[in-house]
């Protein structure tokens, strides 16, 4: 592997969904050796680096986010031994390797929560976690309710309760306690010590609650806060506390220890200046951009959103990071296909209206292709190459998000855009595997998405991602300098240059396009000339 410690600032970064890439040993859930069967695919689609979301031990309550041992790889998805052959061969591919940090909770069947519950009230095993006595012998101690629905506090024998900002067997950790802090700087260091590039921390923004635990003033379950006004001045008890910094800025120094390592937060925050304080010099690495991701399909909302990036993050030396799926959002052809989405989390099941598959494939595209001429970082989920959209018609039976449990199904949850991704069109479970088990069922859709019937195929969606980031690369875009063509810039159209390559975006009727070479379009029709069509995007040599 190539030393490079700036790699994160202009990289490409593939997320990787353990349970749902590849099953190499055909139990129906995806695993390392399945990966490692992959890995030349990624190496051909031209990526910089895998983010795994997590493959640790875990009684899997919330698909993994609920670890018991984050020094080990769940049984599901391999061994220690395997994790190392995968990365070897990463490395040797070029591709560096980012994991999953969970450090806002664990399991409740991690060793040191079941200590805490053995130990007793007042106890220093306690104090890992937040136990606390209720306002009575039947109420909580406050009125906070989980993200995943119901009540934040689940009370135990002696009458205790704990606190769980997500499901009931995800305790939080008491991060005030600072023998939290040595427990996870250990875990940093032995996965950096084993060669891993970097890590993403999951809910970097609710480690701190604040001082008393205080009731909410307005009840939400928004990962900001607020489902309503997501800038709110007012600090949430449990979200963006100004403590949380200290915990970042100790997270930095382990990261420093080692060369050309990476951490990227995780971090529900808005605005977009508060979101930027995470990524100050002595701190996070990068953060996801939520306020990109969030934003929608229109001109003007997103040159917003794009000033504000670039300004806000450069203005504290840090790249700006521009994502659209993982595996919490509905994929974005999907999301895309909608004049109204969804809230995040709550996800699209067979009574809601069905989505436009045609317009979100044809929007969809120009917005990666957008996307991916823009300077900075840019983050991939698995199958978006291939357009793959959301499972929309998933049925209740095989639901398994503790959203759709814990509010009675009102909720569908984050499964469909969870589901395995296909890889040959006519094998069993379309080549996820070879015996055809699924741990969700795949629509029959699928099949036409297959990577199979996209490669080669001049104007596929997997062609068109291999183009980009070739080009991206070639131009080197990723750390450039985006300047607005404001000749070209109206209410219906967006054009940047950024280090000898024109970008134009057309979300109304036909225009001409500018003159020079064409390097990439998201038009399928490649014969069309010197015209970009409504909802494309054309990549130009200046």
């Amino acid at each position: 592997m190539q030393k490079d410690a700036n790699w994160w600032r202009h990289a490409v970064i593939y997320q990787i969904y353990p349970r749902s890439f590849a099953d190499g040993n055909g139990d129906g859930m995806g695993d390392l050796p399945g990966v490692l069967s992959r890995l030349d695919s990624l190496k051909e689609l031209g990526i910089d680096a895998i983010w795994f979301s997590p493959f640790f031990r875990s009684p899997q309550k919330d698909a993994g986010y609920d670890v018991s041992d984050y020094k080990d790889i769940d049984p599901l998805f391999g061994t220690l031994a395997d994790f190392d052959e995968v990365l070897a061969k990463a490395h040797s591919l070029g591709i560096r390797i980012i994991i999953d940090l969970v450090p806002n909770h664990s399991s409740d069947q991690h060793p040191l929560f079941q200590a805490a519950l053995k130990a007793g009230k007042g106890s220093p095993e306690r104090d890992m976690y937040h136990f606390r006595d209720g306002k009575d012998a039947n109420t909580p101690p406050n009125n906070w309710p989980s993200v995943f629905g119901g009540n934040a506090w689940t009370q135990i024998e002696d009458g205790q309760w704990y606190l769980h900002i997500f499901d009931s067997s995800q305790p939080d950790f008491n991060w005030d306690n600072p023998k939290v802090t040595e427990f996870f700087h250990d875990v940093l260091r032995f996965w950096f010590d084993r060669g891993v590039d970097g890590f993403r921390v999951d809910v970097a923004h609710s480690l701190i609650k604040a001082p008393g635990l205080p009731d909410i003033e307005e009840i939400s379950t928004s990962m900001t806060g607020s489902d309503s006004d997501p800038q709110e001045e007012k600090p949430h008890p449990y979200w963006g506390q100004e403590g949380v910094h200290d915990v970042i800025r100790g997270f930095r120094r382990v990261a420093n220890e080692y060369e050309d390592r990476a951490m990227c937060a995780e971090a529900w925050v808005l605005p977009l200046s508060k979101m930027a304080k995470w990524v100050r010099p002595d701190e996070y690495h990068q953060t996801f951009n939520f306020g990109y991701l969030s934003a929608p399909w229109k001109q003007a909302e997103l040159r917003k959103v794009i000033d504000d990036s670039l300004r806000e993050f450069g203005g504290v030396g840090a790249p700006s990071t521009w994502v659209l799926s993982n595996h919490d959002v509905i994929r974005h052809v999907t999301r895309m296909a909608y004049d109204e989405v969804p809230k995040q989390g709550d996800g699209i099941g067979p009574d809601y209206p069905q989505p436009d598959e045609a317009r979100g494939q044809r929007v969809g595209r120009a917005a990666t292709a957008f996307m991916l001429a823009l300077p900075g970082s840019s983050y991939l989920y698995q199958g978006e190459e291939l357009g793959l959209p959301e499972h929309t018609t998933l049925e209740a039976k095989y639901r398994e998000d503790p959203t759709f449990f814990r509010t009675n199904g009102e909720r569908v949850g984050r499964d469909g855009c969870r589901v395995p991704i296909p890889w040959e069109a006519d094998a069993p479970a379309f080549g996820f595997n070879s015996t055809g088990k699924s741990w969700l069922p795949q629509p029959e859709n699928y099949r036409r998405y297959a990577r199979s019937e996209q490669e080669g195929v001049a104007g596929s969606t997997l062609e068109l991602y291999r183009k980009l980031l070739k080009v991206r690369k070639q131009f080197n875009l990723g750390m450039g300098d985006l300047k607005w063509v404001e000749d070209l810039c109206d209410e219906t159209t967006l054009a940047f240059d950024n280090s000898g390559v024109r970008v134009v975006a057309n979300f109304g009727s036909p225009i001409a396009l500018p003159a020079g070479e064409l390097l990439v379009t998201t038009q399928h029709d490649l014969t069309i000339e010197g015209v970009l069509e409504h909802d494309q995007v054309a990549w130009i040599r200046l």
